[in-house]
């Protein structure tokens, strides 16, 4: 299994580079207005979202399961953020409040049951009056249908990789019950081919009243 991560680590820097996405530069724009201080970021890669953050002066930790991506976090940001070694599925790591949360492409690689988790435990760790935000895979991407189907929203599009592709009904039954303020689509273009269609995703915003 770390193998397969690992893998997923590289083949996941090849397609997305070095640029933060825009649902990154978005939840950072947010999380200032709503004065944001400490945010973590599960999934946290190579950190190639972290940069939106930092520059507006948040205190940044992060998770995350491949340590050869941990590894070229550090190269960048030396040792200004923690990062946990480790799955999220087994969070928590502390016992820390944070002010916000940002999940970029992580969630739906998930099983139900592990997402289930995964929203639980970062609505836990937020503070009252904090705000989390999911990025994840679109029903209306193009992706969705492809592949052999696992069950409803749920395929797998090559051997390894499964997805579930989020829609109204979904995102309202998992994160209904989180403080659910706004769901929207955001593209993400690929850094690495510009020609390739881009991702179609959800920008799922939750608020801890």
């Amino acid at each position: 299994m770390a193998e397969f991560w690992e893998q997923a680590f590289l083949d996941k820097q090849a397609m997305w580079g070095f640029s933060p996405a825009q649902s990154a530069i978005r939840t950072a724009e947010l999380f200032q207005a709503n004065g944001v201080k400490n945010i973590l970021i599960p999934g946290f890669g190579y950190g190639r979202n972290a940069p939106p953050f930092v520059e507006r002066a948040m205190n940044v930790s992060g998770i995350e399961i491949s340590k050869t991506a941990i590894d070229l976090a550090h190269q960048h940001f030396a040792n200004s953020m923690q990062i946990h070694h480790g799955s999220v599925t087994d969070m928590p790591f502390d016992e820390a409040e944070y002010d916000g949360c940002f999940c970029f492409g992580l969630l739906h690689l998930l099983a139900q049951d592990a997402r289930q988790k995964l929203i639980a435990d970062c609505f836990k760790q937020l503070r009252v009056g904090g705000d989390m935000v999911f990025v994840t895979i679109s029903k209306n991407d193009a992706g969705f249908g492809k592949g052999t189907k696992l069950g409803p929203n749920h395929f797998e599009p090559f051997k390894g990789v499964q997805l579930f592709f989020y829609d109204a009904q979904t995102v309202q039954q998992d994160f209904g019950k989180f403080g659910l303020i706004d769901m929207s689509e955001v593209e993400e273009p690929y850094e690495d081919n510009p020609n390739h269609p881009p991702k179609l995703f959800t920008m799922i915003t939750c608020h801890k009243s």
